[in-house]
């Protein structure tokens, strides 16, 4: 029995309220700001558009506590940073400031400012998922954009989406690791990985099928086709403040967009 006065301890499997203040905004608002933040990075030419939102980025970051869990949302980017950078330094159209001569290579001062600029744009992008993704759960997103609206299939969706790459990694570790027990060999040289590539991969798709009927059949089962309206348990909390954040934020980010499109078509001869 409990003490008088004391309280309860939760049991593991019920969700607790968002803790600290960046992480109790409205999973909307939160919404919002990603996607602004993400507009006005690949939006804004220059050196501005990214370096700003990533300062931004930054700031709610040390706000909300999560400077560290960036690194790897930023190190998923190096592949494709890797190709920008190549690609613009060596093969940027019409530039003539050559850095140096490798050979039939020819990088430009040119490509590669362009190329940098590029590189802070995807990690801008990279870090407003980041910040969304660590400060916001599913459950929470679904619930909220139900609440206002959004119907029960495309919230479905939204859901299914963000919860795809984790479950699929997840199966992938436990599928790894059962043929591993089973004497496949997975960590040996590159023929032997590419070797092992289809008994990993089999099981993995037939088990993302199987997810998807099962899935299915248990939404059929709690009445997901039913018509009307569904009731939203949990509602998370908004204010004024956060509303009017959000339509200045729209409002901002579309001016913003506006005012690029339209300088852009003033140089056009």
């Amino acid at each position: 029995m409990t003490e008088p006065g004391r309280v309860p301890e939760l049991p593991d499997y019920v969700a607790r309220p968002a803790s600290g203040a960046y992480r109790g905004l409205n999973p909307t608002t939160k919404l919002v700001i990603a996607f602004a933040e993400a507009l006005f990075a690949f939006t804004v030419r220059g050196w501005t558009g990214p370096l700003v939102v990533i300062a931004v980025l930054l700031a709610c970051a040390v706000w909300a506590r999560i400077g560290r869990a960036f690194v790897p949302y930023v190190l998923a980017t190096i592949p494709l940073v890797i190709s920008i950078l190549l690609v613009n330094t060596l093969l940027f159209p019409g530039a003539t400031d050559v850095i140096a001569r490798l050979g039939p290579l020819r990088p430009t001062w040119s490509g590669l400012t362009a190329a940098l600029q590029a590189t802070l744009r995807v990690v801008a992008f990279a870090m407003s998922v980041a910040l969304f993704a660590l400060t916001t759960t599913t459950d929470q997103l679904v619930s909220d954009l139900e609440r206002r609206g959004l119907g029960r299939r495309p919230a479905f969706v939204v859901s299914a989406a963000i919860g795809t790459i984790p479950g699929i990694l997840q199966r992938a570790r436990e599928i790894t690791n059962s043929q591993r027990a089973r004497g496949l060999d997975t960590q040996g040289r590159i023929w032997r990985r590419v070797r092992g590539i289809l008994p990993l991969a089999g099981p993995l798709v037939v088990g993302a099928l199987t997810d998807v009927e099962e899935r299915t059949m248990a939404l059929e089962a709690r009445a997901f086709s039913a018509p009307g309206r569904r009731t939203v348990l949990r509602v998370a909390p908004d204010s004024p403040r956060q509303r009017l954040v959000r339509w200045v934020l729209f409002v901002g980010t579309i001016a913003t967009i506006v005012g690029v499109v339209v300088g852009a078509l003033a140089w056009l001869p």
